[in-house]
């Protein structure tokens, strides 16, 4: 025998389940969080930020060979108050920090980061100078690292894939943020173009 509820009729419960399953009907049952999410995913405008070799195979990821339109992120803007994805491609330089953190901060939330090529994560080649900057995620919330030297467009089109996962998994007005470690950690003096790590003094001096 079944138990039916007296608020709810056994054939909505199959007609909701039917349309839940087959698209053709034209309903979609979904939350309003899911509808959101599937929209920042599809829309992600980058902020371009190329400094290197991977700039370049940023900018060709969107000539037509490619097609970076298929992702939604066709949209390069100049203006960071434009976009909502950053994309930091190529080496970046202790006179050049302070103005990334600073684009960062005037792009608009819910934003992301995307760091390409080794010389973003780790510094690549160019860990040991004492101009360039080896640890990037320290100042700027990186969501996605696409490794490489320097990665082709597909990689980056994987690093997108990547993101649009993690957005559509995320809950609203939820997400966690760095606001206010950047001012901190851009007055230690780290970032001054003379300022050269304890370790390296012997090389420079030539002790070594």
């Amino acid at each position: 025998m079944d138990v039916v509820s007296p608020v709810r009729k056994p054939y909505e419960i199959d007609m909701l389940d039917k349309y839940a399953d087959d698209g053709s009907q034209g309903v979609i049952i979904t939350t309003l969080e899911k509808v959101y999410n599937w929209g920042r995913s599809n829309s992600l405008w980058p902020l371009s930020y190329a400094t290197a070799c991977c700039g370049i195979e940023m900018i060709s990821s969107s000539c037509p060979q490619h097609d970076i339109a298929r992702f939604g992120s066709e949209v390069f803007r100049a203006s960071p108050r434009q976009a909502d994805l950053m994309i930091l491609a190529g080496t970046i330089t202790k006179k050049m920090m302070p103005q990334v953190v600073t684009l960062w901060e005037q792009i608009a939330e819910p934003k992301y980061a995307i760091a390409m090529g080794n010389c973003v994560i780790t510094g690549g080649i160019f860990k040991y100078s004492p101009s360039v900057v080896a640890n990037v995620p320290d100042y700027i919330p990186i969501d996605v690292f696409i490794p490489g030297c320097a990665p082709r467009p597909e990689a980056l089109f994987n690093g997108i894939i990547t993101l649009q996962h993690q957005i559509r998994r995320q809950k609203m007005l939820k997400r966690k943020e760095y606001l206010g470690k950047q001012p901190k950690r851009l007055k230690d003096g780290s970032l001054n173009p003379n300022y050269v790590e304890g370790k390296h003094y012997p090389i420079i001096l030539g002790e070594s």
